[in-house]
Order: C-alpha cells, then sequence, then structure tokens
C-alpha cells in the first residue's frame, strides 16, 4: 500500500462530507462490531499463537471491552454530536451561542503488541463516531494478530475511510513523515518521545498513552487472601505485559510475610500446582523481551517462582526482593511477571517515595477504604484503584490515560469522541444588531466597565 497515497484519498474522502454525517458514523460502527462477529474466532486463534492467550482472557481484556466501547457510542453519539446551546454574557447579547463538535481530520492510530486488537480498534471507536478518517498500524511484534487485523479491516471499510498498515520501524518513519490531523499512539515513553517530536513538524496534536511503573501498596487493615488475589491477577495477567499493571509492591513490615503465603496460594488457586501447565498463563512475546524480563529475576532475590524457559518464552509469576532502590527492577518499567517487593513502617515514606518518582499510568492501594482514597488522592497518577487492580480500565464511560511522563489526553467513552473532535464556538448574531459601545472613540466605558466587571 502507497502510504502517501492513501492518506491523500482519505483527505480527499473526509472533504467530501460523508463522515459528517451521524447516520454515516452509526453505521460504520455497526460495520465495525459485524467485522468482529465475523473474525472473533481467527482474532482468538491468531492471539493463542502469537502470545499462548486464552479465548476467555482474549475475550475479558480485548474483544468484550472493545464491543461494551462500541455499544456505548452507539447509543450516546446522537447527544455528543448534538449542538450545545450556551447562555451568552452580557457582552455578545443580543446575538445566541453554541458549541459544536466537529471532527479533526484524518487520524493516524499506532499499536502496541500487549492488546493488540483493543488497542488498535478502540481509538477507532472514537475516530468513527467523531467522524474522523484514520490510518491504523498494527504491531509487527504479533504477526498472526496484525495480519488478520489487517484483512479485517480492508474486507469492512474502503481504504480511502478507514486502511490498516503492518510493518516494521520503516513503516513508522514513513508515517510520522506525514501530515495527520491527530496522532494517537500507545506504547513505551521512549517511542511516545519519538511521535511526539515527529508530531510537533506538522503541528499535529498527539494523544499518547505510555506506561511506566505503577506502584502497589499493601497497607495494615488489607484483606491479604482477597488482595494477594487481586494483586496475583492483576500481575499474571497477560504474562504482566499490561501498561496498568502492578510494578512494584510496597508491602507494611507487619504483614509481609502473611502477604508472601497468601500470595503463592492465590496463584495456585489461578494457575494450578503447575503454572506451565495452565492453559490460562500467557507467554512473553519474544526472546528480546525474555532476556530483558529475566534479568530481573537474575538481578534479586527470588521471593517465589522464578522458572524460566526460553525456548516456549515462560515466565513463572515471580516475587523478588530488590538488592536496592536504585537496582533496574526497581527503576524500569518491567512488563513482565517480575513483581519487585519492598516493606515499609511509614505510610508516609511510600508517599514521599512515589512522589519523587515519574507519575505512573495507575497505583493501588490495599487496605482501609477511606485511608486509600486519601492516599490516591495525594498523588498524581493517570487512575487508581482501591482494594482492587486493572479493574478501572473495564469500566466503561470513564476517561482512561496517563499524566506526565505515562502520557497525556484519554479516551474511552465520551472522551474517545472529545479525543478526535474539535470544539467549535459559534457566534449568531441578528442581522440588524449593532452595539456601539465596542466602536472608537469608546464613549461608553462606563457602561462597558459596567457589563464586563
Amino acid at each position: 500500500m502507497q502510504i502517501a497515497a492513501t492518506i491523500e484519498s482519505q483527505r480527499k474522502f473526509f472533504a467530501s462530507g460523508q463522515t459528517l454525517d451521524t447516520a454515516f458514523r452509526k453505521r460504520m460502527l455497526r460495520e465495525l462490531d459485524s467485522a468482529l462477529t465475523k473474525w472473533e474466532d481467527r482474532l482468538y486463534e491468531a492471539l493463542e499463537k502469537d502470545l499462548h492467550k486464552s479465548r476467555e482472557e482474549a475475550y475479558m481484556t480485548e474483544i468484550g471491552i472493545l464491543r461494551s466501547e462500541i455499544d456505548t457510542h452507539l447509543r450516546k453519539l446522537g447527544s455528543w454530536t448534538r449542538e450545545k446551546k450556551v447562555f451568552p454574557s452580557p457582552a455578545v447579547m443580543p446575538s445566541s451561542v453554541r458549541v459544536v463538535c466537529e471532527p479533526l481530520g484524518n487520524a493516524l492510530i499506532m499499536a502496541p503488541w500487549n492488546y493488540p486488537v483493543l488497542l488498535l480498534l478502540c481509538p477507532l471507536v472514537g475516530a468513527i463516531s467523531s467522524g474522523c478518517t484514520a490510518v491504523l498500524k498494527t504491531s509487527p511484534l504479533v504477526p498472526e494478530v496484525s495480519s488478520v487485523l489487517c484483512r479485517m479491516v480492508s474486507e469492512t471499510f474502503g481504504s480511502e475511510y478507514i486502511a490498516a498498515l503492518s510493518g516494521h520501524r520503516e513503516v513508522n518513519a514513513e508515517l510520522l513523515e506525514q501530515k495527520f490531523d491527530i496522532i494517537f499512539f500507545t506504547g513505551s515513553p521512549s517511542l511516545g518521545r519519538v511521535v511526539m517530536q515527529a508530531a510537533a513538524s506538522h503541528l499535529t496534536p498527539v494523544v499518547l498513552e505510555l506506561g511506566g511503573k505503577s506502584p502497589c501498596i499493601v497497607d495494615t487493615g488489607a484483606d491479604l487472601k482477597a488482595s494477594a488475589r487481586k494483586i496475583a491477577w492483576g500481575k499474571a495477567l497477560n504474562a504482566g505485559q499490561t501498561c496498568i499493571a502492578p510494578d512494584y509492591l510496597m508491602v507494611h513490615s507487619s504483614i509481609k510475610d502473611e502477604f508472601i503465603a497468601s500470595f503463592k496460594e492465590a496463584l495456585t488457586q489461578l494457575y494450578g500446582q503447575d503454572v506451565l501447565e495452565s492453559p490460562y498463563y500467557t507467554r512473553i512475546v519474544n526472546e528480546k523481551a525474555f532476556d530483558r524480563i529475566k534479568s530481573y529475576i537474575d538481578s534479586s532475590r527470588i521471593i517465589c517462582g522464578g522458572r524460566c524457559d526460553r525456548n516456549t518464552r515462560f515466565i513463572e509469576p515471580t516475587l523478588v526482593a530488590p538488592s536496592d532502590m536504585q537496582s533496574a527492577v526497581m527503576n524500569e518499567e518491567i512488563f513482565g511477571p517480575v513483581l519487585p517487593l519492598v516493606e515499609f513502617d511509614s505510610l508516609e515514606n511510600v508517599r514521599e517515595f512515589i512522589a519523587s518518582r515519574p507519575s505512573p499510568l495507575a497505583m493501588y492501594y490495599f487496605g482501609e477504604t477511606s485511608r486509600g482514597n486519601e492516599f490516591v488522592r495525594s498523588l498524581r497518577c493517570g487512575g487508581a484503584c482501591v482494594n482492587d487492580t486493572i479493574m478501572h480500565i473495564a469500566c466503561s464511560g470513564v476517561p482512561f490515560g496517563g499524566i506526565g511522563e505515562s502520557g497525556m489526553g484519554c479516551y474511552r467513552g465520551k472522551d474517545s469522541f472529545l479525543a478526535f473532535s474539535h470544539r467549535k464556538t459559534v457566534l449568531s448574531s441578528p442581522a440588524g444588531s449593532d452595539l456601539p459601545f465596542r466602536y472608537p472613540p469608546y464613549r461608553f466605558m462606563k457602561l462597558i466597565r459596567m457589563i464586563l466587571g
């Protein structure tokens, strides 16, 4: 596919005005939903081949969330696109004022490999509902999923409206040389900087969904069995290859040993006596990632877990004690099933430690609810759960996004619609009205001061 020619065809299609029609947008959302039904089994098969992801986990973390997102947009799109009348301020009376949402235009959506269906198509839902055209870039690290997605998109939509591309860095580089009206990128902070730098040359707005080290605090007052089960699940989900997975664990010293015992028990409940044999445990995406994640185990003291098999890209869920707070496992995003554990005695020290680091994409607190609510309010992060992990992303109709190094902008539900829209103010004055106070020689300054305050 010729990238420049595809983008030009999308610009022409957008200029035709077809995407401005709300009925057209709803029809395209239904087409996407129908395509998911038709291609669902092939997507499951591809996810299993690339990531050893079970059908059940794939539905819960990708297809199910995506379907819910489409349903939300279909139900709410009419109200989102409706012009909003604004009561005019005295300075502009008798004019009327309204706010109109219009599509930004041609979007580029770049997806990662860890949730390759959800993180490509969920932003697309926002692009469709806002009235944009879109170029989708799949991840080459999951070739089976990428192939299925590209075929599904090409069969469902004309390339002048929505096109999907595969390929490696050279394709990314060529795409980022082009001028888009918005770029939506999900990936690592390092690649986010590359995307933002490229977008700056065209003054293109960006939404960056990045990552970082998401802390998980287990305080006194926590239900240790329930906490351990939720943390073990949140870390082992997709073999830890989740941007909002708990990335380091801080446990009060008085409950550390009991928590560790509960964590081990929870893993057995989730995956059986031998996690290697579980059909529900994902594999690491490739050997390069395997070696990086294993290095965190090798440089730390193993508390539990630690088994690795490079041939099958299997790494067991592993608790480790870091050598010190400056070690790589405490400073680099792990993006795998290794969870460093440090103990604490003062929650205030925990607060200071987290505040001294880049703002995380997620934060988790286990303990007394009101204490947890106060704790997460006191720190910047993309999103938070008190006495749970991961589940805030499953909540429809609320924004998801990072802050600082963990990203900029947000999406999901109405926020997806707004991410791809421009809110335009339109003032309409009666044809014969013409207030004299705004013209020189400004004889009515006392009146103007009264009006403007």
